[in-house]
């Protein structure tokens, strides 16, 4: 009989400008910085553990939007809410701001990939963002001496990592910032026959790039994997995955992993993605993962 990949949980912690306060009724309270946010989560079914004043303590609240994709507004519920702050995370420093699709910059469930590829990386380290957003995971391995090839169809996404850039005093750092369809620009990498150390990549559930290009994670997640796989070699050290708002399960997303990285060896591990709730300690899942690694 065919062994069954165990399915692994990673808790992203809170740390000193990020804690995920409450949860709850469809809806979670978070502190980022200075700064108490009221947001939608579908997860979040589950009773509220903190009193209303606490709720009431929010500086902005987020309506409409049906899902993680859609459009809404901040209820500004305190003067200047609505300005841009600092936050941080290690050598790093970047701007928040609230966006109207409930975002605000950062992903702190992401900090579980950050901590993972910190050690890993150092100066030579070749490694490709692809669908970077505002550049928390390619600034931290900047920060280390990584030489980071950032990749990211929105023009306003490459501006404000730029800004996280020249925040962190960082502006020196070998960092390519490319304004690109990432399906498209991987192509032409695997056409150039250019490899990388390590690859990240948190493709949308559905997006346009610069040219009005069409992305459907589960027409094209497999191709571009494929090229993924292509852009990897013998010495290279990881590739991670992440992926929200899919209908997919993690099992289907290692199984595309293992068909692109067959006969590759190291290791893979899929699972989910949480924020541990500061005070009571419970999950609350935001996404699915898969890793690959070489053995260790």
């Amino acid at each position: 009989m065919p062994t069954h990949p165990s399915f692994e949980t990673l808790a992203a912690e809170p740390w000193s400008d990020y804690a995920l306060l409450d949860s709850g009724g469809g809806r979670k309270l978070e502190r980022f910085g200075a700064r108490i946010l009221d947001r939608p989560d579908s997860q979040a079914l589950w009773a509220r553990s903190q009193p209303d004043a606490a709720w009431d303590a929010a500086d902005a609240r987020f309506t409409g939007g049906k899902d993680e994709e859609g459009q809404g507004n901040w209820d500004i519920l305190k003067r200047h809410a609505d300005r841009p702050w600092p936050l941080s995370y290690g050598d790093v420093r970047c701007e928040a701001q609230l966006s109207s699709f409930r975002h605000v910059g950062i992903f702190p469930e992401q900090r579980v990939h950050w901590d993972f590829i910190q050690p890993r990386v150092g100066p030579e380290f070749s490694l490709l963002n692809m669908f970077g957003y505002t550049g928390l995971a390619s600034l931290l391995p900047a920060a280390k001496g990584a030489k980071v090839t950032h990749v990211d169809a929105s023009k306003k996404a490459i501006a404000w990592a730029r800004t996280n850039q020249e925040l962190s005093g960082l502006t020196d750092a070998p960092v390519r910032w490319i304004c690109d369809d990432a399906a498209r620009f991987a192509a032409r990498e695997v056409r150039r026959g250019n490899r990388y150390d390590g690859i990240v990549l948190d493709p949308p559930k559905y997006g346009r790039g610069p040219k009005n290009e069409v992305w459907r994670l589960e027409e094209q997640l497999p191709t571009l994997l494929a090229d993924v796989r292509a852009m990897l070699d013998g010495d290279s050290s990881f590739m991670v995955l992440t992926a929200y708002a899919t209908h997919l399960s993690a099992l289907t997303l290692r199984r595309l992993v293992e068909d692109a990285m067959d006969g590759f060896g190291g290791v893979i591990t899929h699972g989910e993605m949480t924020l541990r709730e500061e005070g009571s300690g419970r999950l609350l899942p935001t996404s699915l993962f898969v890793r690959w690694q070489r053995d260790d």
